[in-house]
């Protein structure tokens, strides 16, 4: 049972920082839980998280379901929908991959480029709708082991947004629909991973909350700019590594 309370703990853990959870859990599953398909179980693992995400933002949910915020709640739609129909495709497409260094670099380098507009202060003049698209789009490719969600949403948010608390909130919440959705579809095509890997869901839920909490803290106090590029640097020494 460890191994499964070990998955789960990386989950929680990577989820919310700029490095691809999906991918570390995946390429741990291949030599930890050996009954799985690896990119599955990762996917899977996300309902955890999920669940962190909707215990700590539970104000947040709240007020997009009521439609608070008509124009997020437009954006909202428009990201759920792109990514959805990308994602389901590039799923069945990265299902029988393995992680790929390439896009931990291409991860790295969105992010550095993120740390220089926040350094610079500079954003894309486009439309809320056109942001959504793009957004979507990003969040979409993230099915593919590797390429970081959190990294690349954050990066597709920073073109537009400058507010750190905002992009860090934003990002998170948008992945709701997408990760309740794979983890729908991924137990109606194998309900052993919820009666095995339960222990592993209840330890992402766990180390997710507690790491969401710790990461956006940490992110309060810290310039945006300093902390895009620490996880850009990261990103690239990984796929350095990977690469060896």
């Amino acid at each position: 049972m460890w191994e499964y309370i070990l998955l789960g703990a990386l989950q929680g853990i990577f989820e919310w920082i700029p490095v691809s959870s999906e991918g570390v859990v995946a390429l741990s599953s291949r030599f930890l839980a050996k009954d799985f398909n690896s990119v599955d179980l990762a996917i899977f693992l996300h309902l955890g998280t999920l669940l962190s995400l909707l215990v700590y933002f539970y104000k947040d949910w709240k007020d997009l379901i009521l439609i608070k915020d008509k124009e997020f709640f437009k954006f909202f739609l428009i990201v759920t929908f792109v990514s959805g129909g990308l994602g389901y495709f590039v799923y069945r497409f990265s299902s029988a991959v393995i992680l790929g260094s390439g896009l931990l670099f291409l991860t790295g380098v969105g992010l550095l480029l993120t740390s220089f507009l926040q350094k610079k202060k500079m954003e894309l003049k486009i439309g809320k709708a056109a942001s959504g698209v793009l957004v979507g789009l990003l969040q979409g490719l993230s099915a593919l082991p590797g390429f970081s969600r959190s990294g690349s949403t954050i990066f597709g948010f920073s073109l537009t947004e400058k507010d750190p608390a905002l992009i860090l909130k934003q990002s998170y919440l948008v992945s709701g629909p997408i990760v309740l959705g794979s983890s729908l579809y991924l137990f109606l095509k194998n309900p052993a991973l919820v009666s095995q890997g339960w222990i592993a869901l209840f330890f992402s839920f766990l180390f997710g909350l507690l790491s969401l909490k710790v990461l956006l803290n940490w992110a309060k106090k810290i310039d945006f700019s300093l902390f895009t590029l620490i996880f850009g640097l990261l990103c690239l020494v990984g796929a350095g590594l990977f690469c060896l």
